[in-house]
């Protein structure tokens, strides 16, 4: 099972002081969240994270190796990352597309193999789109092409899951079942990371939170210690209402802002 390891990190912001310094690991089992306002750099660092953007300061480690020192394909057998919003490179079927998933373990030249055929559709299965695969993707909803990152993540098998705004263009339902599917990854062993703006997946599923202010400053521990009304509250300048329901907090905006 693989870590993901933040040590005395510094993300990179143009004309932002350094602020917090992180440092935490990533556990095979655990689900992070990372919340914060617009602007806070929730993406940058996952990105950074990822190994996609450089830091300041600090490094990124996988598997107490700086990823500085790994070829992309070491990484990307690893490290999965699902972006908020993607592009359409060339015109693609959502089979082939899902196959994209397999390339971190071929060859140049190579082609897919029967096996690698039957864990892009395990994929679909698992994301309600077999019966899209000879789909364009062009042609996909919004949502449907979400669904379709998560089942091209899904087919490359990571250890670690990095995922901007999953939720985003799914439906209720699809909320859930994208949620599901991170937890159930977790379930056996793979480790999760998330930026989320949705205050209450982040409470039913996550284990862990980390806290990012617009500022730089970040906090970040066990998700029954973060997810407090009066510190949620500070992070969005906006007053929360708490309720439970089934023994589960969750927080409902109120009409009121907090002002500076």
């Amino acid at each position: 099972m693989s870590t993901l390891a933040a040590r005395q990190l510094v993300i990179d912001i143009p004309e932002r002081e350094d602020g917090t310094p992180l440092d935490f690991t990533i556990q095979p089992g655990e689900i992070w969240a990372i919340l914060g306002p617009n602007g806070a750099g929730k993406t940058t660092l996952l990105h950074t994270l990822a190994g996609l953007k450089a830091p300041r300061k600090g490094e990124v480690a996988l598997n107490d190796q700086s990823l500085n020192q790994l070829r992309r394909k070491q990484i990307a057998r690893e490290i999965a990352v699902v972006f908020q919003e993607r592009q359409d490179g060339f015109p693609a079927t959502v089979l082939e597309t899902v196959l994209i998933g397999r390339h971190p373990y071929m060859a140049p030249w190579d082609v897919e193999t029967a096996e690698d055929l039957e864990l892009a559709r395990a994929a679909l299965e698992r994301t309600q789109l077999s019966a899209l695969e000879d789909r364009l993707v062009s042609t996909l909803s919004g949502g449907e092409r979400q669904r379709l990152a998560l089942a091209t993540a899904l087919c490359q098998q990571p250890a670690i899951w990095l995922a901007d705004e999953p939720g985003n263009h799914l439906d209720l339902r699809h909320q859930v079942e994208a949620m599901k599917l991170f937890a159930n990854e977790a379930d056996v062993g793979r480790a999760v990371l998330l930026c989320l703006h949705d205050l209450n997946l982040a409470a039913r599923w996550c284990t862990h939170i980390l806290l990012l202010y617009p500022d730089g400053r970040a906090c970040w521990g066990a998700a029954d210690k973060m997810l407090e009304r009066s510190a949620l509250e500070k992070l969005y300048r906006q007053q929360l209402t708490e309720t439970q329901v089934d023994g589960r907090r969750y927080f409902v905006p109120a009409t009121d802002r907090i002002d500076d």
